[in-house]
């Protein structure tokens, strides 16, 4: 019917927090529902496209663009809603028919309040409602003390990192993410002990508005019916959220810098160790990418959040696809080429003259 409006559910949450994980289970799920997906990823590489699209997101059985995954790659989704957001949207608006629910994962940098702000364009709220804003949070970095300003909470938990800025900008987004969240999903609780969890749910708990739903999740595998359909038309209350940008008529993240590296890897273990290494070193917060192994037939994904590594193989190589190993980092103050050198010196690589 040409009247209904496309819900819209927004994942939001820090860096590493596994909004993709998230979404990639929801997808695999779907049980008949056409979800269209929208992907806003800060810098150079789509990393969160191409892992959706290994779930067949994206393209047809022939391996064609279906034209239900959208890859935003031109920065933070909350900055750039004119230039890039709003054209898909109207892309999406025309297909309405062909799509029960949208869902937007966003940048782990983005704020979600403008995001949601937007669907109250008059172009935008004619076709579309937000069904919830949900914000995935990574339970063991909350519980080791980081972007936490509760002092109670983190002296509970017992471990308060000394050299953590509250003030920091990543506090603050920390924050506005919960601030404006319908659902919080707290991930990865299996390897917590229930007061760390406890600790963990009490942070949360000084960022979110009364009433705010906390479910726990491993992997990504929450029922659908939990994170669809909750029908709160967010984009009618969003104004009453506050936040800390509120006051601000644009904001920026010159805080943080997305750098990409190409490397040559003989081996995922050494890899693993350089980058725990240069994590000691550089104020890196995030860093992924795509990893070829020589002999190996699989593409291995690389993801880390601090210093915490994970790596798998996600598919074949494909015929014709360069078999080449890129990662972005993302952090503050972060030189391309001293990433670049250091990484290349760990793993055993001659510099150029």
């Amino acid at each position: 019917m040409q009247s209904r409006k496309i819900p819209a559910t927004i994942v939001t949450g820090f860096l590493g927090s596994g909004k993709t994980t998230l979404l990639r289970h929801l997808l695999q799920n779907a049980q008949g529902r056409r979800i269209a997906v929208i992907v806003n990823e800060f810098g150079e590489l789509g990393i969160d496209g191409e892992l959706l699209r290994g779930c067949g997101i994206g393209c047809d059985e022939t391996g064609a663009p279906d034209g239900q995954l959208f890859e935003l790659a031109n920065g933070c989704l909350c900055c750039t809603v004119q230039e890039e957001f709003a054209p898909v949207m109207e892309q999406l608006a025309a297909r309405r028919d062909q799509i029960d629910h949208l869902v937007i994962e966003t940048s782990g940098l983005a704020l979600p309040k403008p995001l949601v702000q937007a669907f109250q364009w008059p172009a935008l709220r004619n076709a579309f409602t937000v069904d919830a804003v949900i914000t995935v949070v990574d339970a063991p970095a909350v519980a080791a003390g980081r972007f936490a300003d509760d002092p109670l909470a983190v002296d509970v938990q017992r471990r308060a990192d000394e050299n953590l800025d509250h003030d920091s900008p990543l506090s603050e987004l920390f924050e506005d993410q919960l601030a404006t969240a319908d659902l919080v999903v707290v991930h990865k609780t299996d390897g917590l002990d229930a007061a760390a969890l406890a600790g963990v749910e009490a942070v949360i708990r000084g960022e979110t508005a009364t009433g705010v739903k906390l479910v726990h999740a491993q992997h990504g595998r929450i029922d659908l019916d939990v994170l669809l359909g909750m029908e709160r038309a967010v984009e009618d209350a969003i104004d009453q959220r506050k936040t800390h940008h509120d006051e601000e008529e644009d904001h920026d993240h010159d805080a943080f810098d997305s750098v990409s590296v190409s490397l040559q890897v003989a081996d995922r273990g050494r890899l693993l160790a350089a980058l725990q290494s240069l994590v000691g070193r550089h104020e890196i917060y995030r860093a992924k990418g795509f990893v070829a192994l020589p002999g190996a037939a699989m593409r291995l994904v690389v993801q880390g959040v601090g210093a915490r590594f994970d790596s798998y193989f996600d598919r074949p190589w494909r015929a014709g696809e360069a078999r080449q190993t890129r990662l972005v980092l993302i952090g503050a103050g972060l030189d391309a080429a001293v990433l670049q050198a250091e990484l290349d010196a760990a793993l055993g690589v001659a510099a150029v003259a």
